[in-house]
């Protein structure tokens, strides 16, 4: 899937009024260079977040060691079960995080920065354990964390109707990278 033939794929824009919870975010994506202190800022994270969680773990691009990124921590988050959120939501929202994305078991919050993005998912769910498989094939493979990275760039210079886009775009390599990931296992 290329970006032109993402951008113009009318049949995302149903599904993103469908789980989006607020307003569309708009334009061409920031990447940095991997910050060391990133790893920390989790840490800071997953102690505010408490033990009410099966697991806490740190995902995405600044759980990477080396990898440029989105300058925003991703958490993942696993509870028995999403659906109702009424079990973790007004936790989650009491500590200044608001609901983002809300599809069938999968829930995304964010803070008020911006620079914070808790997915809560099921436990043991294949999402779930893609997030991590993905983490830490991309930490032991530099061969696939600079193919990532080169797309990551190429795909930073569109100018995307929303950010999810850019998400979507990076799908068919991200799924490549799983299924070398779990030959290897």
């Amino acid at each position: 899937m290329t970006p032109e033939s993402v951008a113009r794929d009318a049949s995302f824009e149903p599904e993103l009024d469908r789980i989006l919870v607020g307003d569309r975010t708009p334009g061409p994506v920031s990447l940095t260079e991997y910050d060391p202190g990133w790893p920390r800022r989790f840490e800071s994270l997953r102690a505010e977040l408490g033990d009410q969680a099966r697991a806490i773990e740190h995902i995405g691009s600044t759980a990477v060691p080396g990898l440029i990124a989105k300058p925003i921590v991703d958490i993942l988050v696993t509870v028995e079960k999403v659906d109702p959120d009424t079990t973790y939501a007004p936790t989650i929202e009491g500590l200044g995080y608001e609901l983002r994305v809300r599809e069938p078991r999968h829930r995304m919050f964010r803070n008020p920065a911006r620079d914070v993005h808790l997915h809560v998912w099921p436990e043991g769910s294949r999402e779930a354990v893609d997030y991590l498989l993905l983490r830490d094939w991309l930490r032991s493979s530099e061969v696939d964390r600079d193919e990532y990275a080169r797309l990551k760039q190429e795909l930073a210079r569109e100018d995307w109707p929303d950010i999810n886009y850019y998400a979507r775009a990076k799908g068919p390599l991200i799924e490549e990278l799983l299924s070398r990931a779990r030959s290897e296992r």
